[in-house]
């Protein structure tokens, strides 16, 4: 299973992330989530900042491009294999820099991906 770091996770059950981090624990991936706001979804909490992990294998994006800037440095110190650009977080900034440090970047939608068993 593919552990994965949500960032922008919120516990308004309205918002992708949510759908997605649940998602995520259903189909047996172990999820990391940071948000603005501490909380629980999934039966995971929402961690604030930026803390030391490891083992992060997919970074999935649910903040807009104008907010990535700050997390370049962070993401990429992860070094996870790919990092998912959801619909609306679309950056060719970011992800020529990921591309250089040898991280996949994709232009996808994580609950699409699970949905057709291609995550």
């Amino acid at each position: 299973m593919k552990k994965t770091l949500i960032i922008g996770a919120s516990t308004n059950p309205a918002r992708y992330s949510f759908l997605a981090a649940n998602r995520l624990v259903n189909h047996g991936h172990p999820v990391v989530l940071l948000g603005l706001k501490a909380g629980q979804v999934a039966g995971n909490e929402i961690l604030i900042g930026k803390p030391d992990l490891k083992d992060i294998d997919t970074v999935t994006l649910y903040i807009g491009p104008q907010h990535q800037s700050e997390w370049y440095d962070y993401i990429i110190s992860l070094h996870p294999k790919r990092v998912i650009f959801n619909p609306g977080t679309e950056n060719p900034e970011f992800e020529r820099l990921l591309t250089q440090n040898g991280i996949v970047a994709e232009e996808a939608c994580t609950l699409v991906l699970l949905s057709i068993n291609s995550y």
